[in-house]
C-alpha cells in the first residue's frame, strides 16, 4: 500500500448502501472465507441506533475494520476486528483499537478475542474473564476492560 489508508467512522444511518455492502463483505472474505467458517455473519447488530461502525480504507476500497455496539446492560462491546491480510503488520488493529476506546470513555468494555490474540488486546486494557470457548470452532478468550472511575 502506498497512500496512508484513511479512518472512516459511521452510524448505520450515515452509511450509504455499497459502502455497507463493502464492508459485509470484507467481513465475509475474512470471517468466513479466510478463516473457513461458514457461519451467518449477519447477527442482525449492524443496524442497531447505537452500533459505530469504524474502517480505513485504501483507494476507496476497506482494508480493516471493527464494530464497536452497546450491550443492553449499556456495556460496550467491541467486535469484528479485521484487517485484510495485505494491510497486516501496518498498525491497522491498533488504530482502530484506539479509535474505538477514544469513543468507548470510561464505559466498561468487552470483547471476545481469538486465542491468538489474547496479548494484543492486553495492550487495551482487556483481561480475560472466562475460560477459552470454541467459537464456530475458532478458540477464542473472552475478555473485558473495566470501567474507568474518579481517581482510578
Amino acid at each position: 500500500m502506498t497512500d496512508q489508508p484513511r479512518l472512516h467512522v459511521a452510524t448505520p444511518g450515515q452509511l450509504d448502501v455499497p459502502t455497507l455492502y463493502a464492508l459485509l463483505a470484507l467481513r465475509v472474505d475474512v470471517f468466513v472465507v479466510e478463516q473457513q467458517c461458514p457461519y451467518s455473519e449477519l447477527d442482525g447488530r449492524d443496524l442497531e441506533p447505537g452500533a459505530l461502525h469504524l474502517w480505513f480504507d485504501h483507494d476507496d476500497s476497506p482494508v480493516a475494520y471493527l464494530r464497536l455496539l452497546t450491550d443492553p446492560d449499556g456495556t460496550c462491546r467491541i467486535g469484528r476486528v479485521l484487517v485484510l491480510p495485505a494491510a497486516r503488520g501496518t498498525g491497522l488493529a491498533g488504530q482502530l483499537m484506539d479509535a474505538a476506546l477514544a469513543r468507548v470513555g470510561q464505559r466498561r468494555c468487552v470483547l471476545h478475542a481469538q486465542s491468538h490474540l489474547v496479548e494484543f488486546y492486553r495492550r487495551y486494557g482487556f483481561s480475560p474473564t472466562g475460560p477459552e470457548f470454541l467459537d464456530d470452532g475458532i478458540p477464542h478468550v473472552p475478555m473485558a476492560r473495566a470501567a474507568v472511575t474518579a481517581g482510578s
